[in-house]
């Protein structure tokens, strides 16, 4: 008999991460994973070998205030990198933002991360309205003049580079994802590998004989592997020097057996002559 107790029970969809991109609206698409991992692999490969760590200024959702006149006017890339000014504020503080008319100096790198709210004011495809902030694209473009400008889609995995050209974007077509930077001694390609156990294309920097910059995991996987092999060969040297000193042992064995079984053979020979002078004969006569 059907009873309203015996219907099934509807299964209820519960929103997922893309149903609830953002805890802020205004905000769409971060924070997420991502937007936090991929910057920090960024930070931990650009190490430029033409500057020194502490002129070197690298920084990710961090907003750049790039007006005189309007004060709250900012940007916030997912991640840029400054050439030539101090890491830290002053010497000694982590900024809270970057200051243009203060630091005087534009990123020369810009990578932003594209998500389904930003992926618009990201290429420029955005305009600006009347007593509103200009663009994203419009400041990094004619106000910053960011000479490289990277956007990465994580969902395409496609990578797109625009370089300032006459004061304009000039977007350059991509034979393979790597651009190399004269200015940091470093290029930004699309790496392929596990990065926090995740696997899949990541950005990351690269040397001048293009290797990729170890990040910091690596290179102490790199420097415990060093040691490792340091203390194998150490132990195979001295196994290899306890196998000559035994050889040298065996042979000085060898030779004390030979002088043993050749003062025995004399000393028999000469037990043996005495008999035979006892017995009258003269052993001389048998020799050769």
């Amino acid at each position: 008999m059907y009873t309203p107790e015996s219907q099934p029970t509807p299964t209820v969809v519960l929103p997922t991460m893309y149903d609830l991109p953002s805890e802020n609206p205004e905000e769409p698409g971060l924070p997420d994973i991502f937007h936090l991992w991929q910057p920090r692999l960024l930070d931990d490969t650009c190490r430029p070998p033409n500057y020194p760590p502490e002129r070197v200024f690298l920084a990710s959702d961090l907003n750049i205030y790039y007006d005189l006149q309007h004060l709250n006017w900012y940007k916030r890339p997912d991640w840029f990198v400054v050439l030539g000014v101090p890491r830290f504020y002053e010497q000694k503080d982590l900024r809270l933002s970057y200051v243009i008319w203060q630091e005087k100096v534009s990123p020369l790198v810009i990578v932003e991360l594209l998500s389904e709210g930003t992926e618009d004011e990201d290429l420029g495809e955005t305009t600006a309205t009347v007593n509103q902030p200009p663009t994203k694209w419009e400041v990094y473009e004619q106000i910053l003049q960011v000479p490289y400008y990277f956007v990465f889609s994580r969902y395409t995995n496609k990578l797109r580079f625009f370089r300032l050209v006459r004061n304009r974007y000039s977007e350059q077509m991509l034979t393979e994802p790597r651009v190399w930077i004269p200015e940091l001694k470093l290029g930004l390609g699309l790496w392929v590998g596990a990065y926090k156990d995740c696997n899949r294309p990541w950005l990351r920097w690269y040397d001048v004989d293009g290797n990729w910059v170890l990040n910091l995991e690596e290179s102490q996987e790199k420097e415990r592997l060093a040691k490792e092999a340091a203390l194998i060969e150490k132990e195979t040297a001295l196994i290899e020097k306890e196998r000559e000193r035994l050889e040298k042992e065996r042979e000085r064995l060898e030779k004390e057996r030979e002088r043993v079984e050749k003062e025995a053979a004399l000393a028999k020979a000469a037990l043996l002559a005495e008999k035979l002078r006892e017995m009258g004969i003269d052993p001389d006569q048998f020799s050769v």
